[in-house]
């Protein structure tokens, strides 16, 4: 694939994967993207996960056509992009690593004293290949703390590592945001604020191209995915809507949650329903960031919260969640304690306004729960 005429994509296609960091399930796969700037000093950027080593290095060297490369850039050392730098290096040994002491640091941990060629370079310096100019924009904890993105000055493309990366192959024909937000929101999420810094380095820069490191190149309309990411990375809500996300063992939690859903959808709202026993838990995580609403109804379990629901909101309070209008549906047959368990997992968590009416089931939904749901549905449309 040809980004420019000198730029060129050499990535490849997974579709074989089937967890993405051993959690998240692609079922449309994944891409490991990296890209040669041909020029006077010849540029690689970042190698792929060594699920794919062999296509890569074939990718490589039919772009090459029998040159050799000057530079291996490498902007994020987690090894779905870092794992074949040792097999880059057996293959073309008078190559020079690009990285800053951090990448370095990490990339000892994983292949020791390798790097016998190698450049250590500091935010803000550049390095010629020619007509093209790299200037480096340090990334830290976008995701890594050696994370960096490349700005290539010429032609004025932002190698931008994890940033602006989604999931899915190539050759999949899928909307962007969905799988975008799925990714920034379960990888990236913790660190709004990083990303924030990052995009303001960024905002200083004249970019026409990004080439991030999963997920096609984008180069048109970047307001729109450069606009995604601040809302994404300044915790505010991107649609109106409300996500029931519910645990239920025998369904009548379920059926409450249900029909609040109902109740919420006659009143014009834009509603989402997880059931955390079932659903895929990264995207129950990205609707709960979508929407400016969220109602967690559970059972109580052991006295205390039912599995699903204690791991949904563990990973909510990881990826620090917050700015939201929050409320809450409990079920016990006999001691209720879900609905202050619940609420316990929002405190400290910023700018949280909490719903006062708690629902509470008694074993199963009746007339006097149905009152209840739509006293809830009411305020939560307030």
């Amino acid at each position: 694939m040809q980004i420019t005429n000198e730029i060129k994509y050499v990535g490849v296609n997974d579709r074989t994967i089937d967890l993405f960091e051993g959690q998240y399930v692609v079922p449309n796969g994944v891409s490991y993207n990296s890209y040669v700037i041909m020029d006077d000093k010849i540029a690689v950027f970042d190698t792929v996960d060594k699920r794919k080593t062999e296509d890569w290095l074939s990718n490589v060297e039919n772009v090459l056509g029998g040159k050799k490369p000057d530079y291996l850039v490498i902007s994020h050392m987690e090894p779905d992009h870092s794992a074949s730098i040792d097999a880059f290096l057996k293959k073309y040994p008078s190559a020079t690593v690009v990285g800053n002491e951090k990448t370095f640091n990490i990339a000892e941990r994983f292949f020791g004293d390798i790097f016998k060629n190698k450049l250590v370079v500091n935010e803000g310096e550049e390095l010629s290949l020619g007509k093209h100019n790299l200037k480096f924009v340090f990334a830290p904890m976008v995701h890594w703390p050696e994370v960096m993105f490349t700005y290539e000055t010429t032609e004025k493309v932002l190698f931008s590592a994890d940033a602006f990366g989604k999931f899915g192959a190539l050759d999949v024909d899928e909307e962007w945001a969905c799988e975008a937000r799925r990714y920034y929101f379960n990888i990236v999420g913790k660190y709004g604020a990083t990303v924030q810094s990052v995009l303001k380095k960024a905002a200083a820069l004249d970019i026409k191209i990004i080439c991030p490191l999963h997920g096609p190149v984008l180069n048109e309309n970047l307001e729109y995915y450069i606009g995604k990411y601040n809302i994404w990375s300044s915790y505010q809500p991107e649609d109106k809507g409300v996500l029931i996300a519910y645990a239920s063992i025998y369904g009548n939690t379920a059926k409450a949650a249900e029909q609040l859903a109902e109740l919420l959808r006659e009143k014009g709202e834009k509603v989402a329903v997880a059931d955390l026993a079932r659903c895929d838990m990264a995207e129950a995580i990205e609707d709960a960031f979508r929407y400016d609403r969220l109602v967690t109804a559970s059972v109580t379990y052991d006295g205390g919260l039912f599995p699903a629901m204690e791991s949904f909101l563990s990973h909510l309070k990881a990826k620090n969640y917050q700015n939201r209008t929050v409320a809450f549906i409990e079920n016990g047959s006999w001691a209720p304690m879900s609905g202050k368990l619940m609420r316990g997992f929002f405190d400290g968590m910023k700018n949280i306004t909490v719903i006062d009416k708690l629902v509470t089931v008694k074993s199963a939904v009746k007339d006097d729960t149905k009152e209840e749901l739509k006293q809830l549905a009411a305020e939560l449309v307030k």
